[in-house]
Parts: C-alpha cells; structure tokens; sequence
C-alpha cells in the first residue's frame, strides 16, 4: 500500500485539488483585473501540467515509461478534464467550457514534456532502478 501511495498519491492529491478549485462557485472566484483571464487559464494550466506530471510519475515506477503511457496519461488528463468540466456544470455560477478542456489538454502536455525531460532526470538518477 505504501508503495502504491508513493507513486499514485501525488495523481491523487493533484485531482482532489482540482477538483475542490471546481467546486468553488463563480462569485467566489477572484477577479484579476485586466490579468483575470489569463491568470485564470494559466492556473488550469499549471493544474493540469501537475497532473500529467503526476500520473507520468505513478505509471514510470522507475522501470522507464513507453510511448503506450505517454499515451495514456494524455488520455487521462483529457478524461478528468472534461469530468471537471461536466463537474462545474453542477457548481453555482460556473459552466462547462469546451476551450478549458483544450487549454487543460495544453497543460497536459507541457507538463509532460517538462517532467519527462528534467523530472524524471532529477527523480530518478538518485534512486536506483528495481530489477
């Protein structure tokens, strides 16, 4: 169980904070200003980058990650991106937004480039690999 929580936990704690950041209503929201928008689409971003960041990690495991997990954290993402964004269909003074669901998939996508190129690097050459 421990090792399960060690690589799945941080996919787990990264889709609970996404999901309670969903769960706020519209007039709750901050306002940025001129900046709101783009604070806004960046944070779904971030949110997501971590995210795919997270499941590359839980599906690595230290043996190395094939084009099939690439694959599948890219649908993961996607898949709890549009669950978020049916999610906020629910909330008070949020909608779903088809365009959050490509700017998710964007974040996916640069957080996975990022983490498979410096991440990993720094993660996994300090622990040996498990034969």
């Amino acid at each position: 169980m421990k090792e399960w929580l060690l690589r799945w936990g941080p996919a787990l704690l990264m889709m609970i904070l996404i999901f309670g950041a969903s769960a706020s209503p519209g007039t709750d929201l901050p306002k940025f200003g001129a900046w709101d928008f783009f604070v806004k689409k960046g944070g779904h971003m971030l949110g997501y980058a971590m995210l795919a960041a997270a499941y590359y990690h839980a599906l690595n495991n230290g043996k190395g990650i094939t084009r099939g997990h690439l694959i599948m954290v890219a649908c993961l993402t996607v898949l709890y991106a549009i669950s978020d964004e049916a999610h906020q269909r629910f909330t008070p003074g949020r909608s779903p937004s088809i365009s959050d669901v490509f700017i998710d998939a964007s974040g996916s996508v640069i957080g996975l480039a990022l983490w498979s190129l410096l991440g990993s690097k720094i993660l996994y050459q300090r622990r040996p690999a498990k034969n």
